[in-house]
């Protein structure tokens, strides 16, 4: 039997920092952990007093990775030494002259509108097929993160104002407006069959699962799949596909980019501009058609 991995208390003081200071959800914090163990136990948890080239043998055992593997550990080790120099541990960050390698971009996988039409036409028959309607027309109607999602509150809703209060990454809050369809079926979600799935309990949550707590992940991603398959869909769709779906049909309708870049939530817009390539790229695609566009 392994012993078990105890962190180095460097590494423990800088997790909390990443929880209470910086505030960064469970799944983030869970990955930053992950990566700055493989780290740690390669120096045997002597990761203080690293040198440039301490931290380039490391790299190297990494080689079988790909490039966004890397990159990742190279962005988790970097904040880690920036957090030690801030702290006044050490003095020097031994990570600042580490290059990332070149990522090469992928254009998001998302659903043509008409497929998102296929979805969406839901045959409404139990209290659990309205639910999952104004799920997935929410979804789709704000392009929120599924973890955003499975986390709202009834009193996140405002019907009279069309709008969602959502508190993204780092629990910063936003407002994001919601389509007229979109409220008609969280309305009657909300007012004729939510307590019906409840069974007269009460929870503050705003989607009920069969066993009376919120709607998880998981659980989500199990009822995409279910009406993927109903609608004939064939993708590999997940929720953040819907997501992609939502900026990428904002977009090729002119919608301005900084407002999509608000509404997803993103910090950076160089991370929202992956849409414009992706519109730009169909874009091209579609211009095979124009009558003068070959020579023969």
């Amino acid at each position: 039997m392994k012993d078990q991995y105890i962190p180095s208390p460097l590494i423990n003081k800088y997790l909390e920092y990443l929880e209470f200071e910086r505030k960064l959800s469970n799944n983030t914090i869970k990955s930053y952990f992950n990566d700055l163990k493989d780290f740690d136990l390669f120096f045997n948890g002597n990761i203080k007093n690293l040198k440039y080239d301490d931290l380039q043998k490391y790299l190297t055992s990494l080689n079988n990775l790909t490039a966004k593997s890397i990159a990742h550990y190279i962005t988790v080790i970097n904040s880690f030494y920036l957090f030690l120099v801030n702290e006044n541990i050490i003095s020097e960050n031994p990570c600042s002259n580490i290059t990332s390698p070149k990522i090469p971009k992928k254009l998001p996988h998302y659903l043509t509108e008409e497929e998102i039409d296929q979805l969406l036409n839901i045959n409404l028959i139990t209290p659990y097929d309205y639910r999952n309607k104004a799920m997935l027309e929410l979804l789709y109607a704000t392009g929120l993160r599924i973890t955003e999602l499975v986390n709202l509150k009834i009193t996140d809703i405002d019907t009279n104002n069309c709008f969602v209060r959502v508190y993204g990454k780092g629990q910063k809050e936003r407002i994001v407006p919601i389509s007229d369809i979109a409220i008609k079926y969280l309305n009657i979600y909300m007012n004729q069959y939510r307590n019906i799935i409840l069974k007269d309990k009460i929870s503050d949550y705003l989607f009920i699962s069969n066993n009376l707590t919120n709607i998880t992940r998981q659980g989500f991603f199990k009822i995409l799949k279910k009406e993927c398959k109903r609608a004939g869909i064939t993708k590999n769709v997940s929720p953040h596909v819907l997501r992609h779906s939502f900026a990428t049909h904002l977009l090729k309708h002119g919608a301005d980019l900084r407002v999509i870049q608000e509404l997803l939530g993103h910090e950076d817009i160089s991370t929202t501009q992956i849409y414009a390539h992706l519109v730009n790229e169909k874009l091209k695609e579609d211009y095979q058609y124009h009558p003068r566009n070959k020579i023969e």
